[in-house]
């Protein structure tokens, strides 16, 4: 069987229709075991389901709430039941119509962890093969941590959030944030800004101190102590200070104006990484906050940033130009934790994942002649004052 299932009418328009008969509850969405990820429900997926135009209540975090399930059986295969859920919805009315709605652009370029683990089975487990007997646990944890690594540093990030800056200076970091690629900030005209980071100030823990200057255990301030550890400050008299004065950066691109130009030699020794005017930021990790300076407050910013990739079974899927090096990730991590493996077998694999790893690195990357080739003839041009 193809690997594509479904039709390309389903693909393209992302939905499914029926028409509601006042009895039916059960609606076959796809009779191909492969059409969805194995565990899919209307909880842990981008399902929709919409009678007559009106969204149903389905994937929620509140499962009491919903009032279908999508179910897959070796009899009735993939569908939704409208009597399955919480509080269900019940058989739709006569002529009503149902739309199931899943949005799966794109998903043929990745393979889901599931997909890697049984084809490693496959492929390297086995009499006479590299590994003669291991426990599917162990390949699914090492499966995972690899996935792990390379999101890292290999894999492409496609992870995002927009947020419009409120008059604390701060933003939240999303649940599965591990680190971030660039921090944006947006113009009307839709054109990002990269904002950099500061090390000038940070937002430190600030216990509240008594008039004499020694820390105070007093929670209610009636001159008796009520508790035994340090009752902090909500924020630190240095973030206070910098988040509510005005900064000399400012989101303007005229170049042409006395303030830039006309200080010759005024700006000797400048630090280049503060010689911008698209504001900055520091993350407060210990409390999970983004800090903006106040020049930004208002604005529309963009975080790009890294997840781990173990965040949902929907995430944990691993592009195609990487499988090769998923596979190598897996099998040196197994042998190189065996005691009965030669080390000159596990100098093997680790050298094979190297090269792997490199290889989907330079996949992924994405480079095109044409691209490149019209960068380098824009570098050769000579621009006239």
């Amino acid at each position: 069987m193809g690997l594509f299932t479904g039709t390309q009418q389903q693909y393209y328009s992302g939905k499914k229709e029926f028409t509601g008969d006042g009895t039916t509850t059960v609606f076959q969405i796809s009779q191909a075991a492969s059409a969805f990820p194995t565990g899919t429900t209307a909880v842990n997926s981008p399902i929709k389901v919409y009678i007559n135009g009106t969204l149903i209540q389905g994937g929620l975090t509140t499962p009491a709430s919903n009032q279908y399930s999508f179910i897959y059986t070796t009899v009735l295969f993939w569908y939704i039941d409208f009597n399955g859920g919480f509080n269900p919805y019940g058989a739709p009315a006569n002529g009503d119509t149902i739309t199931f709605e899943y949005n799966n652009f794109g998903n043929y370029q990745f393979l889901s962890i599931d997909n890697i683990i049984s084809q490693f089975l496959v492929s390297y487990v086995g009499e006479g093969k590299v590994i003669p007997k291991i426990k599917r646990t162990d390949v699914i944890f090492h499966a995972k941590r690899a996935l792990q690594e390379l999101s890292y540093d290999t894999l492409k990030s496609c992870k995002a959030q927009e947020i419009t800056v409120p008059a604390s200076l701060t933003m939240i970091l999303p649940h599965d944030y591990v680190n971030y690629v660039k921090i944006t900030w947006s113009d009307s005209a839709g054109i990002e800004h990269i904002i950099y980071p500061t090390s000038k100030t940070s937002n430190p823990s600030n216990p509240v101190q008594n008039a004499d200057g020694t820390f105070s255990f007093d929670v209610d301030s009636d001159g008796v102590d009520d508790t035994v550890d340090l009752i902090p400050e909500e924020n630190s008299d240095t973030w206070n200070n910098y988040g509510s004065g005005t900064t000399t950066q400012v989101n303007g691109d005229d170049f042409d104006d006395d303030t830039k130009w006309s200080n010759m030699g005024q700006r000797y020794g400048i630090d280049p990484q503060y010689a911008q005017s698209n504001g900055s930021f520091y993350i407060d990790c210990a409390k999970g906050l983004i800090h903006f300076s106040s020049n930004l407050s208002g604005k529309t910013i963009i975080l790009h940033y890294l997840s781990d990739s173990l965040g949902t079974d929907d995430e944990m899927v691993v592009h195609k130009f990487a499988e090769e090096a998923i596979y190598k990730w897996i099998i040196y991590a197994i042998v190189s934790t065996r005691a009965d493996v030669p080390e000159y077998v596990v100098n093997r694999f680790r050298k094979e994942k190297f090269a792997a790893t490199r290889k989907a690195k330079l996949r992924l990357s994405n480079i095109k002649l044409e691209e490149l080739t019209r960068i380098l003839r824009g570098k050769s041009k000579q621009i006239k004052h």
